[in-house]
């Protein structure tokens, strides 16, 4: 606690992680991009052949050409004041499947 490793005050007060409130043209880019890439390993996939669970789960998800804006770029929250938040405020969102809604939003 005292001695030449203690906290600096700049280090143990303020915003430790700073989300900013919306994407940027650039990660949005970026966003769209990896969509993409998702889609044509499902394709490359389907293309092969191979059947299971899992590829049959994913072609029933939509591409990105067929999403709306609003699905790319936000989910659906229970807790938000328009039931939306921004994607890149869920944890580890460049991991998860978030091309689904319930129905109505």
């Amino acid at each position: 606690m005292f001695g030449a490793f203690r906290p600096s005050p700049i280090a143990s007060v303020g915003l430790l992680w700073k989300v900013p409130w919306k994407l940027s043209p650039t990660r949005k880019a970026n966003v769209r991009a990896r969509l993409k890439r998702v889609d044509s390993v499902i394709e490359a996939v389907r293309a092969s052949g191979v059947e299971c669970a899992a590829l049959t789960k994913a072609l029933e998800l939509p591409k990105e050409h067929e999403m709306p804006a609003r699905d790319k770029y936000t989910v659906f929250t229970r807790h938000s004041r328009g039931y939306r938040k921004g994607i890149h405020k869920v944890p580890k969102w460049t991991r998860l499947t978030l091309r689904t809604n319930p129905k109505g939003f």
